[in-house]
């Protein structure tokens, strides 16, 4: 039984709401990763926090994971409809930190 959403920012907060979530969907919207580059372009993610990420978009239907069959194991990810939804979103939020973080740093020049 699904519970019904009181407050639509608390539902996409817990989606979307950690330190990592933003940053491995943004870096998807250029298109499938690799694993192994994804978690390169997320400077401090550890191994655990990446994998436990992954997981927990991929569950909650914003990513897909493809498994190639060959030694050692490759696996892509990119995002699904859903995750692709978010788009203008992350990259409002990107935008507003580079407006944000330029003038604190014309701000803190003066």
């Amino acid at each position: 039984m699904t519970k019904p959403v009181n407050c639509p920012l608390d539902y996409t907060m817990n989606l979307i709401g950690t330190k990592w979530k933003p940053l491995v969907l943004f870096h998807l919207l250029e298109g499938s990763i690799r694993s192994g580059v994804l978690q390169k372009k997320i400077p401090g993610i550890s191994n655990k926090m990446f994998t436990q990420t992954v997981r927990e978009l991929e569950k909650d239907g914003l990513i897909t994971r493809k498994v190639f069959p060959v030694v050692p194991p490759q696996v892509e990810y990119k995002l699904s409809d859903r995750g692709r939804s978010l788009e203008t979103i992350l990259r409002g939020l990107d935008r507003w930190g580079m407006e944000d973080s330029t003038l604190t740093t014309k701000e803190q020049a003066s």
